[in-house]
This record gives structure tokens, C-alpha cells and sequence, in this order.
């Protein structure tokens, strides 16, 4: 198979959503930096994604709704007309100086890398992931939806067979709502029960085209291991994909702020590997992830896994710096714990498999097929 591809920007290191905004914290350019520190990204796997045109954001998106986006971007400010109809200027979705650049690159890196599986491969676009924007407005932090114009970029390839896993801690919903009752793409989401956007529930097929199954907080690396292994793999499996696009959300692990479960990195990791070999293609997002340490090992350790490579017990006094010279405004960043700074690797979240999820887990297992 070829040598996996990284894709990133450097946009992304010096553009924030704002200070008080979860996303006020360096995500893509610290894997950037922890990657190369360990000699693991060089000018041979490593792309520099372009900033999508308009055009091509319009295979999904309305054409006034990416006006109003370049425009808000451009004004620095939007009326409440605007705000209302769609969702810019909000708090979730604020006004910011790269607020179309940005997410225009990273669903331009998506796209890309859907192009450069068109033949086989594997391609890492850690910017990417951005499941809840709609066709026509903002929604969830996502101005835009890279998923769904990676997808439609493979469809239009001529594949007719795409598994879409999802392992954020919310629900897919934009990736859901682009291709409800869908003959060629099989979504499957595993997030949070009972958190934002508080859709996604187990009855919930999307006109036969998803597999969605909603988990308790405090989930556990054994009861993902469970998911995994009699859900995940076998819907992925029983469709035959010629293509396989991972949203990996670094949200679901335990210190992010903004869900409660309680995930260890190893199993995003074991995820990864898992459906790596599974399709000729495979494009790993990034997604969720409000904790700058969690999300920085997290996906430097997708990027290690991709390329088989092992991850080290102990980090090179370069990549601890990089970790060391992190901030964050929350409580848990101001003594943040030793092994932020000089491992990539949680210590694993073992567990019972709870009734729950063992229950939800057999009423699904029914539709696999």
C-alpha cells in the first residue's frame, strides 16, 4: 500500500475561534510540530492542503449561504438578518478573522485527500471532521462539513460503496441529514447519550443508511473494544467498502471538557488500526477535542498507527517541550499531570461492559447484515 499522507495548514496555528471559545487552544499545529519532532512527518508524507473555492463547496453547500460566509469574513461582522438565517455570529459560531479561509482549508484538505485515495491509500487530514455543518448554515462549531464533501468527492470518483465511522463524542448529524436513506454510504456513529445535538438514537437508522448507537458517560476502553468488535467491524465488513472515511473526535477521551466519557487514547488507536486494512482507501478526520494535550497526542498517535509505526514510552526532549510550552485557560491546565508532557500514550481505562451498553449493543446487532 503507499506511504500514508498528512495533510495540514499553517492557518490553523495562529487562528482561533476567539479567546473564551472551546476552540481557543492549538489543535492541528501541535500534531504539525509533535510529528515532526519525532521524525515521523517529513516533506515526503506531508501535504499543505489548499483553501477550497467556493465552486466546490457548493457540491454540498448553498451558494448564498457560502456568500454570506465570505461575506461575514470580509465585514467582520454579520446583522442579525444574517445571524438568524444562518447561524453566523453566534457564540457557538462567532465572527472571527479566518472564519471562511479556515474551514474552507481544512474541507479543501478533505476533498484533496479523497483524491489522492481515488486509486488507493491512506490519508490523514487531522483539520477535518467537521460533522455537524449543514447545507445551508453553521452548526456546532462547523461552518462548513468536510465529511460529507470528502464522501460526495469519492462518489463522484465512481465509488458506490463508503463506510463513515464516527467516534466523536456528539452525533454526526450533518454527515446523517447529507446522506439519510442512502444506498451507497454506511454511517456508523457511536456518542454520547443525551448531549448536544441530541440526535443520533439507537431507533434511529437515517431510512436504513446508519448505525447509530448512543453511550452512557464514563465509557470505558472494554466497552469501546465491544463496540468495535461487534459493530463497528462487522457493518463496516458486511458493506464491502472500496472506501472507508474515519471521524476520530478526540472529545470522547477523558479529559475533554465538553462530553463525559472516559476513554483512554488507546482505543481510538485500536480503532484505527482496526480499520486500516479494511479498504483500499481509508481518509482519518480529526473532529471534537477541547483539551490541547489530549488532542495533541491523540491524533500524533493516529498519525504513528496509520504508518505502523511504535509509539514510544517516552517522548524526545523536543516533542516534551513542544507539550510543555501548551496553555489553557481551564482549571485542569493549570497543574496540568506529568504524563501530558512526556508520553503520547493514556494509561488504559479498563471496565466492566455495562448492562446498557451491552443491551443497546444486541439491539442493533440485528440490522448487521
Amino acid at each position: 500500500m503507499k506511504q500514508p499522507l498528512f495533510i495540514g495548514s499553517e492557518i490553523y496555528r495562529n487562528s482561533t475561534y476567539g479567546s473564551k471559545h472551546p476552540l481557543a487552544i492549538p489543535r492541528v499545529s501541535t500534531v504539525i510540530d509533535l510529528c515532526r519532532a519525532q521524525g515521523w512527518l517529513s516533506s515526503s508524507n506531508y501535504r499543505v492542503s489548499p483553501c477550497a473555492k467556493p465552486s466546490a463547496l457548493m457540491a454540498f453547500h448553498t451558494p448564498d449561504y457560502i456568500a454570506a460566509l465570505q461575506q461575514a469574513e470580509q465585514d467582520q461582522a454579520v446583522s442579525d438578518e444574517v445571524r438568524q438565517k444562518y447561524a453566523l455570529g453566534t457564540l457557538s459560531n462567532p465572527v472571527f478573522p479566518e472564519m471562511y479561509r479556515r474551514p474552507a482549508t481544512a474541507a479543501g484538505g478533505s476533498m484533496l485527500g479523497a483524491e489522492l485515495i481515488r486509486d488507493g491509500g491512506i490519508v490523514f487530514n487531522p483539520a477535518g471532521g467537521t460533522h455537524h455543518g449543514l447545507a445551508n448554515r453553521a452548526n456546532g462549531f462547523c461552518y462548513l462539513n468536510d465529511p460529507v464533501l470528502a464522501i460526495l468527492t469519492l462518489l463522484n470518483a465512481g465509488l458506490d460503496r463508503i463506510v463513515y465511522v464516527d467516534i466523536d463524542a456528539h452525533h454526526c448529524d450533518g454527515v446523517e441529514a447529507a446522506f439519510r436513506g442512502s444506498t451507497k454510504v454506511r454511517m456508523i456513529s457511536v456518542h454520547e447519550n443525551r448531549r448536544w445535538p441530541f440526535s443520533g438514537t439507537l431507533d434511529d437508522n437515517a431510512g436504513g443508511a446508519a448505525f447509530n448507537i448512543p453511550v452512557p458517560r464514563n465509557l470505558n476502553d472494554d466497552e469501546c473494544y465491544a463496540i468495535l468488535d461487534e459493530l463497528i467491524l462487522p457493518a463496516t465488513t458486511s458493506f464491502t467498502p472500496q472506501a472507508i472515511v474515519l471521524q476520530c473526535g478526540a472529545d470522547a477521551v477523558a479529559e475533554d471538557p465538553l462530553s463525559r466519557l472516559t476513554l483512554s487514547n488507546n482505543a481510538h488507536w485500536r480503532t484505527v488500526s482496526s480499520l486500516r486494512d479494511l479498504a483500499p482507501r481509508l481518509l482519518v478526520l480529526g473532529g471534537g477535542g477541547y483539551n490541547p494535550w489530549s488532542v495533541a497526542r491523540l491524533w500524533s498517535g493516529v498519525w504513528a498507527t496509520l504508518n505502523k509505526l511504535e509509539i514510544p514510552k517516552t517522548l524526545n526532549a523536543e516533542s516534551q517541550n513542544i507539550l510543555s510550552d501548551l496553555t489553557w485557560k481551564r482549571a485542569a491546565g493549570k497543574q496540568p499531570p506529568v504524563h501530558w508532557f512526556d508520553t503520547l500514550q493514556d494509561v488504559p481505562n479498563h471496565g466492566e461492559i455495562r448492562a446498557e451498553v451491552r443491551a443497546n449493543l444486541n439491539h442493533i446487532a440485528e440490522r448487521i447484515s
